[in-house]
């Protein structure tokens, strides 16, 4: 019996995710100014294991669109910064809101990597998100960030 009870929690921990990093990054008065940037940095010690990384992004319900333009910028530890223009869908006119919700405040994790890969180069990585909507501010956005998750 205790092998069994064993062999099962080996397997219900082999299958979790490990958090790598996470940072949210609030936006004044809800109101994201196109030159404001949210930046940080993590640091990959593992470049055999695979990685997902997911946009976090925190809207009220009176959010006027139902998706963001951004520019998701990652640079690689003695690299270049690389710069993706990447359009998020956040919902849609008949189901409404992706993601989380709880009274008038959604949140949303949105795998940009399509699945999990793994990072060629051990060191610190830094990133920076920037909206390139045509509304500057861009109201009704409460916060955005990154989350880094190891696959095990």
């Amino acid at each position: 019996m205790v092998l069994l009870f064993t062999a099962g929690l080996i397997f219900i921990v082999s299958c979790k995710q490990i958090d790598v990093f996470e940072k949210d990054t609030v936006i004044p008065n809800y109101s994201w100014k196109s030159d404001f940037k949210v930046t940080g940095s993590f640091t990959i010690t593992d470049t055999l294991s695979a990685y997902s990384i997911y946009l976090v992004l925190r809207h009220t319900d009176a959010y006027k669109y139902n998706n963001i333009w951004l520019n998701i910028g990652l640079q690689p530890p003695g690299d270049s910064l690389i710069i993706q223009k990447v359009n998020l869908q956040l919902g849609d006119d008949i189901n409404g809101w992706e993601g989380t919700g709880m009274n008038d405040i959604w949140e949303l994790r949105k795998l940009l990597n399509g699945q999990p890969r793994r990072f060629k180069k051990p060191g610190t990585y830094n990133f920076s998100i920037s909206q390139i909507m045509r509304d500057d501010p861009l109201e009704k956005i409460m916060s955005v960030g990154m989350r880094i998750e190891k696959k095990q």
